[in-house]
């Protein structure tokens, strides 16, 4: 029998970038401008298996990926609050290889800052049936931020 459990995570994430607000709103809001920086391309061996984006209050998006190790990633969001070049808040699930190993709520607030725009992400995470995070998931968000603005400077 498997042993069940939760453990809690929260952390909150800060970055400006020297974009205007609309650009940077742009890449969470459009598939062309999230797909430029959002998936498992940018660590090497990663072959996309499925992807949908329905960016709108009760849509839903998902990707799922295989790792060059075979492991199967897999995202599942759904768009809780959304106001224009402001807030974003979603709620979604990670999987791996079918196993559900944790269950997040994320805001994405938009500001704009001198000569460009500044994101705050915070997290809130339930890790499952003990699913040790340890730190991996605010590295991760931590290193997509960066793939963000890389994308950002080539767009």
């Amino acid at each position: 029998m498997t042993q069940r459990s939760v453990t809690h995570a929260i952390f909150t994430l800060q970055r400006t970038y020297p974009h205007p607000l609309s650009r940077v709103y742009d890449a969470f809001a459009t598939p062309q401008g999230k797909e430029r920086w959002f998936s498992g391309e940018q660590h090497g061996a990663w072959e996309l298996l499925e992807k949908g984006f329905d960016f709108r209050e009760g849509g839903e998006e998902r990707l799922v990926g295989r790792w060059g190790d075979g492991k199967v990633s897999e995202f599942q969001a759904r768009y809780l609050d959304i106001l224009p070049g402001e807030r974003i808040v979603y709620v979604y699930e990670m999987r791996i290889n079918g196993t559900k190993i944790s269950a997040s709520l994320a805001t994405l607030e938009f500001q704009p800052a001198a000569g460009g725009t500044t994101l705050k992400v915070t997290e809130q995470g339930a890790f499952l049936d003990g699913y040790d995070d340890a730190g991996s998931r605010e590295r991760g968000t931590a290193e997509l931020l960066e793939q963000l603005g890389k994308s950002l400077e080539t767009a």
